[in-house]
């Protein structure tokens, strides 16, 4: 019949870009609605290889590089660090090393108006540099410092608001598992994009650089922290009163007594695990190996009393180690090693065996301390008993596994997504975005912002950032090329900005779950704008400023 409709064409439904799009859009479903992370992303990603298959639009011959790619990150050394900071996060939690900080920092300042809020943002930056894990540093401040904060008279809002944000300082101070994973990311997405610009003998970027560009901008964050808290005192001092004078530190003998109980060892595991990474003296597989060890005597030297002695023994034979490595060359496969060089080797061979019989007495420490199924040192009258050592050995290996299956998803999904040229379709979207750099840099740091709200970290690092991070490093800032660091650093704190966004920051829940009942929900987004405006802030900064997160690594590896 002439003049009649014609039949509309619906072949779209079957292109690779319809395709790839609703394989995002299942995703991000199927996620939100719960289901795993790692079996969703392999599981979306097989079905609709399959479709496209099914239809031509998709080469099942890219499914063989998948084997290839597990191979590769079995083989990725940088990967080892995951288990072992892990490690040492969990047993520094257990060891309630947090607790004593908190106790001994709020006697410290307690006596200054806002202090207990200076004494937070002191802690969390500490714990960030030790633990480095969100959820268990908000949980544990959480527990211990809100409902003290609120009885000597605080604002609710400001007191969460401060542990809320503090907490999320392990996002980006190293060492932290999120830049770990991310400037494995980064590196592999730097040297794509180099060989898509025709350069074949790439640069390359490591964790080590991204770690040293991340120290000044996560110290200036808890800069900007204290000086909102020490503003909010000035002109509401009625809403941060000071600890009165008798129930702190009386003395000057008492506060160094304090101060070096609760920070000394702390501290000198963090110089230990940062200074070899920013010295050059370790990989952070290698550091996270001192971390790990020095983790499990402090936590040993703590708990069980009748070990201190072996395990002080080897904790500073460790550092003595350290020392040595940095002096003189350990090597014993070489041609030429002088008398000098035999005997520094022969001092380590010492050094080490003193250092093994520290680590046996820490592990029979830890293993003969319990906490009961929730985790306290305390162990109560009743409830399941178990290992200190048992207990942090499952943690780890259940985070630990979390991340590796994921890994094994997303690499999945971006292969199949790669298969259905997704890349080149985003990579035009932000080439025809306007603005250029700028426009793409902010859809980009926008959409992860998002993504934040409903995702965890670790997609985002492994689903976004593979994507994404070629196609900004192939761009510059008026013929400067963009440095990988720098937007490493940006999404960086843009991830731990959207931890604390409401109304779906993780950060929320996990402060919302400990909270006392007369906090109400309300309270705690109150309290985190600020903290997100200086989050914001910061990134501005970071903007107007790249040298902020550049300068550290090119003073200490070059340009």
């Amino acid at each position: 019949m002439s003049g009649g409709l014609e039949p509309m064409d619906m072949s779209f439904l079957v292109s690779p870009e319809y395709l790839c799009l609703m394989m995002v859009l299942s995703v991000c479903a199927l996620l939100l609605a719960g289901f795993p992370v790692a079996f969703t992303l392999a599981g979306v990603a097989s079905i609709f290889a399959y479709i496209g298959y099914f239809f031509g639009a998709f080469d099942l011959s890219f499914l063989t590089a998948f084997p290839q790619r597990i191979f590769a990150t079995m083989t990725r050394e940088i990967l080892v660090a995951v288990p072992l900071f892990v490690f040492m996060g969990v047993m520094l939690e257990r060891s309630k090393v947090a607790e004593e900080l908190l106790d001994n920092m709020g006697r410290v300042f307690g006596t200054l108006p806002g202090g207990l809020a200076f004494s937070v943002s002191i802690v969390g930056m500490l714990l960030a540099a030790s633990t480095g894990i969100v959820g268990a540093t908000v949980v544990t401040m959480g527990l211990l410092s809100l409902p003290t904060m609120m009885r000597r008279g605080y604002d609710k809002a400001f007191a969460c608001g401060s542990i809320a944000a503090s907490g999320t300082l392990g996002q980006i101070i190293p060492p932290s598992i999120v830049l770990v994973l991310l400037g494995d990311q980064l590196s592999a997405a730097y040297q794509k994009a180099q060989f898509e610009m025709k350069i074949f003998a790439p640069d390359t970027v490591s964790v080590n650089d991204l770690f040293a560009g991340a120290l000044l901008p996560g110290l200036m964050l808890v800069g900007l922290y204290l000086l909102y808290q020490a503003g909010y005192a000035f002109f509401y001092p009625e809403r941060t009163p000071p600890v009165p004078r008798e129930e702190a530190l009386a003395s000057g003998a008492e506060f160094w007594s304090s101060l070096m109980s609760s920070l000394f060892a702390p501290l000198i595991l963090i110089l230990a695990v940062l200074g070899s990474i920013l010295a050059g003296l370790a990989s952070p597989s290698e550091a996270a190996g001192v971390g790990a060890i020095g983790a499990l005597m402090l936590a040993g030297y703590r708990l069980g009393t009748e070990y201190r002695t072996p395990i002080l023994y080897g904790f500073f034979a460790m550092i003595a180690l350290l020392t040595l490595s940095g002096l003189f060359d350990l090597r014993i496969q070489r041609t030429e090693i002088s008398i000098i060089e035999w005997g520094a080797i022969l001092l380590a061979m010492g050094l080490s065996a003193v250092l093994a019989w520290g680590v046996i007495a820490a592990l029979r420490s830890t293993y003969g301390a319990v906490v009961d199924d929730g985790g306290d040192a305390d162990v109560p009258t009743g409830g399941k008993r178990v290992s200190v050592l048992e207990d942090v050995n499952r943690q780890t290996l259940t985070i630990s596994s979390m991340v590796f299956i994921i890994l094994v998803g997303a690499s999945m999904f971006s292969l199949v997504f790669r298969g259905f040229e997704g890349d080149k379709y985003i990579e035009q979207f932000l080439s025809e975005l306007g603005g250029g750099t700028l426009g793409a840099v902010l859809m980009v740091m926008a959409v992860m912002f998002v993504l934040g709200f409903f995702l965890d970290f670790l997609e985002i690092v492994f689903i976004v950032v593979p994507i994404v991070a070629p196609i900004l490093l192939q761009m510059d800032f008026d013929g400067v090329p963009m440095s990988p660091v720098w937007l490493g650093v940006m999404m960086g704190i843009n991830l731990q900005t959207s931890f604390l966004t409401p109304p779906f920051g993780f950060a929320l829940f996990y402060l919302r779950g400990v909270a006392p009942d007369e906090v109400r929900t309300m309270d705690i987004y109150r309290g985190v704008l600020p903290f997100v405006g200086i989050q914001i802030f910061a990134l501005v900064l970071l903007w107007h400023f790249p040298e902020i997160a550049t300068w550290l690594p090119g003073k200490l590896y070059g340009p």
